[in-house]
């Protein structure tokens, strides 16, 4: 299992624990040659899994995750399901706990059988469910934006990776004339690998990193580190906190007399769902970088927006993470029907260059690293609560999450 900072802490369920867990029920359905966990296609539904935390500090963010995946099966069901098998969604709680995390997709997969997994939200999630699905050959779509340097044969990343999301971030605040940076993040994986590449960045683009700090996931104190910022007089800060964190930590910001116009705060992890929560006399001016906006414009946007609406209530924000899981189901649809078949060798096999039209725009599968081809936005918070897109990339951008591109990034992996 791993800790908060995402690092192992236990061994390996024993082999004879793991053939003994794979001897637990019939596999049943087309997949019977795929050796791992086998989906049940035997009915006329299939399961698909939900796994996400809808309790504890990241619920904040993540129950708005489930929602969205729950409204595209919805959709799809409608529109008379997949390969003519309506689906059958079973959620779990990963309740804001790494271990629990990786024993509810042993769950869903061995158990309940399902055909794919949707969900995830920090990278330390990510990482104790990866061996699972891994030794298990099963499927895991991840939504939300993440620190790049991975790629694994049984992970779909729909959610951006570092050139998509950080990079632009930086090129941002480049293009703006801010020449030094005070970073803030949460205590575990992501934050402190995404830090790493952007002192790489740093220092290859007459960038000054004038400190760098983190608190535990889910700490309400933010007083001396906000103090810290404020005594680097950093031209801006680049927060990579998660969860419910940002409420104190922007509630601090704004106490100490801090304003989006005096020294700027790119978020990568506060959406439209977020910034209704932490209030947005906290936030109004302050930047984002993401993919996606309630505000993106496009049909497909409009039909999703109202979709969620409709069903959640109109005062229910759209957000990136969530349309990136929205999509995700969408993409797996595609991937399945081009295979004509659930088996997870065929579907990962049919999954280079299957595109999709989503709220976001147009976005393809990189089938070589299993990552989305993706635009690039950087987005400034009202006073409405909703995001208003300052600047995009143009065109969806190539996935590149080894920075293979980019030379200040050789060494990083």
């Amino acid at each position: 299992m791993f800790d908060i900072r995402g690092r192992w802490k236990g061994a390996l369920l024993p082999l004879a624990a793991v053939l003994a867990l794979s001897a637990c029920g019939s596999r049943t359905g087309e997949n019977e040659s795929t050796s791992g966990a086998v989906a049940d296609t035997s009915g006329d539904t299939v399961k698909v899994g939900l796994l996400n935390s809808l309790s504890g500090t990241m619920a904040i963010s993540e129950v708005t995750v489930r929602d969205s995946i729950k409204l595209a099966v919805e959709e799809i069901n409608a529109s008379g399901g997949v390969l003519g098998k309506k689906l059958e969604p079973i959620s779990e709680d990963g309740a804001s706990d790494w271990p629990t995390f990786a024993e509810k997709a042993e769950k869903l997969i061995r158990e309940d059988k399902v055909a794919a997994v949707f969900g995830c939200w920090t990278s330390a999630s990510r990482k104790a469910v990866k061996p699972v699905f891994e030794e298990n050959k099963a499927l895991l779509f991840y939504p939300v934006q993440y620190e790049g340097l991975e790629q694994s044969p049984y992970i779909f990343y729909t959610g951006a990776t570092t050139n998509q999301q950080i990079v632009p971030g930086l090129d941002y605040l480049k293009s703006q004339g801010k020449t030094s940076v005070y970073l803030v993040g949460s205590d575990y994986v992501f934050p402190r690998t995404a830090n790493k590449i952007i002192k790489a960045y740093a220092a290859a683009n007459g960038m000054t990193v004038l400190g760098e700090d983190y608190a535990p996931l889910g700490s309400t104190e933010f007083g001396t580190i906000v103090n810290k910022v404020k005594a680097s007089k950093a031209s801006a800060v680049f927060n990579t906190l998660n969860g419910d964190s940002n409420v104190a930590f922007f509630k601090e910001y704004k106490s100490a007399g801090l304003t989006a116009a005096s020294m700027p705060v790119v978020s990568v992890s506060i959406a439209e769902e977020e910034v209704k929560s932490i209030g947005t006399q906290y936030l109004d001016g302050q930047l984002t970088a993401w993919n996606y906006y309630q505000t993106t414009p496009g049909a497909a946007n409009d039909k999703f927006v109202k979709a969620y609406k409709a069903k959640y209530g109109q005062d229910k924000p759209t957000s990136d993470p969530m349309e990136a899981a929205y999509v995700s189901v969408y993409l797996w649809k595609a991937m399945v029907e081009k295979a004509g078949s659930f088996d997870v060798a065929a579907v990962k096999s049919a999954s280079d260059g299957v595109t999709f039209e989503a709220p976001e725009g147009l976005v393809t599968v990189d089938g070589a690293t299993q990552h989305i081809y993706k635009t690039a936005r950087i987005g400034k918070v009202g006073g409405d609560g909703l995001i208003t897109e300052v600047w995009n990339s143009g065109e969806p951008v190539k996935p590149d999450p080894y920075l293979k591109g980019y030379p200040w990034a050789t060494g990083l992996s």
